[in-house]
């Protein structure tokens, strides 16, 4: 009489799988072969595996965390070239032998486009008549000129 030995398949666990990590076979520590788990996590993940060891460095970069504020487009910036009366009177005989202003009787005629400034600011006190030419002026630089005796022009 025959016996037929029949076999059966054996499905195999996967070494991936047999040697995960158990306290008592494989790896030897649960910590080793988990990838990025053992470590807390990829990048800035997490606080660290013992509680605050991580979160000190990150308060201490606390402008890398997100996004904050806004940025204006350069193209709305404008930067005005800006100066004060006081600076102005200071320079009026350098202006002159510039050519940027000529004297005429006791009253200075000053083209400040020449010189690259755009607008003019009122801090200081002035006594010279000066009739200024300019892109802008400050309210109170207006005041000013005009209570010395002089004028403002805005040019267009």
């Amino acid at each position: 009489m025959r016996f037929s030995v029949i076999y059966m398949v054996v499905n195999k666990t996967k070494k991936v799988r047999k040697l995960r990590g158990s306290r008592t076979y494989a790896w030897g520590s649960p910590k080793k072969h988990r990838g990025a788990g053992s470590r807390g996590g990829r990048g800035r993940a997490g606080s660290g595996k013992k509680g605050q060891q991580k979160m000190t460095a990150l308060h201490l970069k606390k402008d890398t965390i997100g996004k904050s504020g806004f940025t204006r487009p350069t193209k709305v910036i404008v930067n005005d070239n800006t100066m004060n009366l006081s600076r102005l009177e200071m320079a009026l005989e350098k202006y002159v032998n510039a050519g940027i202003a000529k004297k005429s009787g006791d009253i200075f005629d000053i083209n400040l486009d020449m010189a690259g400034i755009t607008k003019v600011l009122g801090a200081g006190s002035i006594s010279t008549k000066m009739n200024i030419t300019a892109k802008k002026f400050s309210a109170r630089a207006v005041e000013k000129i005009e209570a010395a005796g002089g004028k403002a022009t805005v040019k267009e």
